[in-house]
């Protein structure tokens, strides 16, 4: 039987399909007799009635989509719904992850245990991607947390080659990297205290990134499911594919191995059904639960069939719910 799911995203008008992770995701929940209804994080509404029954509406518009570049979808007028009546609420709309997103993510949290949310939002709320890294500090590279500019410079000498970013920074941007001697590190310091009230992330530059790439290991409910390797552009310290990084499928290392068995079963444990683990050098840098990217790309490539996972994952979880 087709199951009810609601798509919580960025505007579906808007979209790239040559790469956009949620949109093969719809494909794939179409073919197998899914219906979806999507809307934007801001189109939520959260009420109380006298009873004291939460619940949380969203307008959207009921769509039938296709692979085809400039004519992808076909959409109803829009419509308000309980998110209850859903079976599956994907949680799908881009970082930054802000209050905005944390505060979609509360409301999401007041849905009933009979809808699935992908991933869990108290989980997402409490798992920043440069941020759960940190249960796994054996795997990382040398990192520091902190807005305070003697701690960095203390940092800046200790490892000489730094990687300098937002904390809650998302596709590369705001991604800088500094070398021993470089004389940017007052302006940039000054940049980022005047932008950012949260701290900043200050990690050791792994060179391996230049010659191996930065790998993107795809988990499903904990378990591998592909691994992507992105190569920056000459010139280029990041190697997101959103600004150009060059992709290509790739088996995991030991290490990398070793990072999945060790994080895995954390992520199931959570509810983060799928997640991206960014690796580089054999080193833990991320963990992307927000809204994980790659699924086009590694299916573009001859690599797994890693949407059509997902959800036999959701629908196996579905059925244990439903006993």
């Amino acid at each position: 039987m087709g199951l009810k799911v609601a798509v919580q995203m960025d505007p579906i008008e808007h979209i790239n399909i040559a790469s956009d992770s949620t949109f093969v995701l719809m494909l794939e929940g179409q073919r197998r007799g899914h219906s979806h209804f999507v809307y934007e994080p801001q189109d939520m509404a959260l009420r109380t009635d006298e009873d004291g029954r939460v619940r949380v509406f969203a307008t959207g518009r009921c769509v039938l989509v296709r692979d085809v570049e400039g004519d992808h979808f076909t959409a109803k007028a829009p419509e308000t719904h309980d998110l209850s009546d859903f079976d599956v609420v994907l949680m799908r709309q881009d970082p930054p992850f802000d209050m905005a997103y944390i505060t979609a993510t509360h409301l999401l949290e007041h849905l009933p245990a009979s809808t699935l949310v992908v991933n869990d939002p108290v989980a997402v709320r409490n798992a920043p991607e440069k941020l759960l890294v940190l249960e796994f500090a054996e795997f990382t590279p040398p990192t520091l947390i902190t807005r305070n500019r003697a701690a960095i410079e203390e940092f800046r000498r200790e490892h000489g080659d730094i990687i300098l970013k937002p904390l809650y920074g998302h596709g590369g941007a705001g991604v800088f990297r500094l070398t021993a001697n470089d004389a940017n590190f007052s302006a940039l310091y000054e940049l980022f205290a005047a932008n950012f009230r949260e701290p900043f992330i200050v990690q050791q530059y792994l060179p391996q990134v230049a010659s191996e790439g930065d790998k993107r290991i795809v988990l499903v409910d904990g378990e591998l499911a592909g691994v992507l390797n992105r190569r920056p552009q000459a010139g280029e310290v990041r190697s997101n594919m959103v600004v150009g990084g060059q992709a290509e499928l790739a088996d995991p290392s030991a290490a990398d191995l070793a990072i999945v068995e060790a994080v895995g079963p954390r992520l199931r444990e959570l509810g983060l059904l799928f997640a991206g683990l960014d690796v580089i050098g054999g080193r833990l840098t991320e963990i992307n639960v927000t809204s994980p990217t790659g699924l086009r790309a590694i299916l573009r490539l001859g690599g797994p069939d890693i949407p059509a996972m997902i959800w036999d994952a959701i629908e196996r979880k579905l059925t244990e719910r439903r006993g």
